[in-house]
């Protein structure tokens, strides 16, 4: 088999310690990250690209923020749509109120924004854990959510109570804005998911990750061991908002061009959670699998209907959905914890080993 590292020998500790310590792997994400690049704009329409590519790269942004909480901290959180919301109107206040600023500037400043304020309730995480923590997180959720809706500073007085992104060029190219094409807009989301994943990659793997590992794991001897838990929970917190900023700020000005606090309800967040339970908690590869997961779901389920020659009515197809969605978060809790990116790492290794017993 082609899949061996046989003959590849490690003579220093950052090679041992590298991302991809097999050539196979290192040369295979390089080609799909360029094929990601070339082409789905070279050949995918604009259904393909609105309906299915930006979403999946928009919610792969929000599951990696709520990864680094939950998957690798342990601090569970339902406040993921609130934070998302306040990146998304961050984003849109900056964007109208500096029309010259770059919008790569925008969305990291949208991100810094949602940092500070899941900073900010990320304090309880001191005194509480597990469901009392998400019991936190989520009237957070509601609060944010009720503060968008009562303020009308945060839609610049508009009398629809709605957000729409402006337009905005980079490198002379529209990104954002409802003259913006899908292309521009797909390579965009790309281009700052493929930036920020390899960042939480590489963050988990170094100093901080592994506190936040040690927490997650075992908080009072990770305390013990010099560890301090409040500094590490907020980092975790703050991290986890940036990430989740940005994916609110992508929601509106990539994916649906205006939006109500409606878009970032309760739904919001336990579907990012669905994600990271499906995909892999712990797992920056899961994050991407759980979303590519829930985004594809609903479009096989209302596809297959037709297909099959079934008719099936709206509503009795989005409760199929809710159940299937339920099925499979208890068959991955039950039978596989770590979620299809283990069931993908197990298929690695057989490939290593075959055709040898295992």
């Amino acid at each position: 088999m082609i899949y061996r590292e046989a003959g590849q020998f490690k003579t220093t500790y950052a090679a041992d310690q590298a991302i991809f310590p097999i050539a196979q792997d290192k040369v295979v994400v390089t080609l799909a990250v360029v094929a990601a690049f070339v082409v789905p704009t070279a050949v995918a329409g604009d259904y393909w690209l609105q309906a299915v590519l930006i979403p999946f790269l928009v919610y792969a942004m929000a599951a990696l923020g709520l990864n680094l909480l939950t998957g690798y901290a342990g601090q569970l959180s339902l406040g993921t749509g609130g934070f998302m919301a306040v990146g998304a109107y961050a984003a849109f206040k900056l964007a109208t109120a500096f029309p010259a600023l770059n919008i790569v500037v925008v969305f990291l400043l949208a991100g810094l924004v949602t940092a500070a304020v899941g900073l900010l309730f990320g304090v309880p995480s001191l005194r509480i854990k597990g469901f009392y923590l998400a019991v936190a997180t989520l009237a957070a959720q509601f609060f944010l959510i009720w503060l968008f809706n009562k303020v009308p500073w945060f839609v610049n007085y508009a009398p629809s109570g709605t957000i729409t992104a402006p337009d905005r060029a980079l490198f002379g190219v529209l990104v954002t804005g409802p003259n913006a094409t899908a292309q521009a807009r797909y390579v965009f989301a790309l281009a700052l998911v493929t930036v920020f994943a390899l960042a939480a990659k590489n963050l988990v793997r170094g100093r901080v990750g592994r506190a936040w590992m040690a927490i997650r794991d075992r908080d009072i001897a990770a305390e013990i061991i010099g560890i301090r838990p409040l500094p590490t929970k907020l980092l975790a917190f703050g991290v986890s908002s940036f990430y989740c900023g940005i994916a609110g700020a992508e929601l509106v000005f990539l994916y649906l061009g205006s939006a109500e606090t409606l878009a970032f309800d309760i739904n919001q967040s336990f579907l990012v959670l669905f994600m990271i339970i499906i995909g892999g908690l712990g797992s920056i590869l899961g994050s991407f699998l759980g979303a590519a997961f829930i985004v594809l779901v609903p479009i096989f389920l209302t596809n297959l209907p037709h297909l099959l020659g079934i008719a099936i009515s709206t509503a009795l197809r989005k409760q199929i959905e809710l159940m299937i969605f339920g099925g499979l978060i208890l068959f991955f809790l039950v039978v596989e914890p770590h979620g299809l990116a283990r069931l993908w790492q197990i298929t690695k290794e057989k490939l290593r080993l075959w055709p040898f017993p295992h």
